[in-house]
């Protein structure tokens, strides 16, 4: 069956042809066989070095339509913050009990976010959270004082983004059952945060490449010449 399937794409979608950003969501939409709701996927490929520390692209974005998916929030903060973090939508609320979780292996969480003077508690941490990408950083909002506003913002859809050591930056950019023009709306902020973000030090053509996928599916090439100008 799952032969068929990929015989079916193939046979619709090609490997080397490059679509513009409406064709390439709607085949991907046409194209996606899971019987849950799949994520929809993009990957930028840039021209980037992520070795050199000048280099490194990494940020976060408001999404309009959000993702989709259910973001869980953990909030690791001092007692006088843990009501207004449940306030605001946070799964999670507390401190040492949930270090001591995370110690030992708990991360069923999506995001973390602290404060500025908690996050020498948390460097004890660093190859748990690390891998995985959740440790909080101030420069992408996930270390800050005003920690519900933080988590209003992840629940409204923000999304914090980082180049992986091959240069690309990977995010989620809506689920296969949302309107076309929410997932290019979508995928349009996106890119335009990261442009906005080019290192000064990168020489040369930025956005090399940009693919679209949903979750099991293979991936549609768009035109990058979108992203130019934004």
């Amino acid at each position: 069956m799952a032969i068929q399937k990929m015989d079916k794409w193939s046979a619709v979608v090609s490997s080397k042809e490059v679509y513009n950003l409406s064709e390439a969501v709607q085949l991907v939409q046409k194209n996606t066989f899971t019987k849950f709701d799949a994520s929809m996927d993009v990957a930028v490929r840039l021209g980037v070095d992520p070795k050199k520390s000048d280099q490194m692209v990494r940020g976060t974005v408001s999404l309009p339509h959000g993702t989709g998916k259910p973001c869980r929030i953990l909030v690791l903060c001092t007692a006088d913050k843990e009501q207004e973090a449940k306030q605001a939508g946070a799964d999670y609320v507390g401190l040492d009990d949930y270090l001591e979780k995370m110690a030992a292996g708990w991360t069923d969480v999506d995001v973390i976010i602290t404060m500025p003077t908690l996050m020498v508690k948390l460097g004890k941490l660093g190859k748990i959270l690390g891998p995985r990408g959740l440790m909080p950083n101030p420069k992408v909002g996930t270390v800050t004082m005003d920690v519900a506003k933080m988590v209003k913002e992840v629940k409204s859809g923000k999304v914090s983004f980082k180049a992986d050591k091959y240069g690309i930056v990977h995010s989620s950019v809506g689920r296969v059952s949302f309107p076309q023009e929410k997932i290019v709306e979508n995928i349009m902020e996106l890119l335009r945060a990261i442009v906005k973000l080019k290192p000064a030090s990168s020489k040369g053509l930025y956005v090399n490449s940009i693919s679209l996928s949903s979750t099991m599916s293979r991936g549609v090439f768009v035109d990058r010449s979108i992203a130019v100008g934004l």
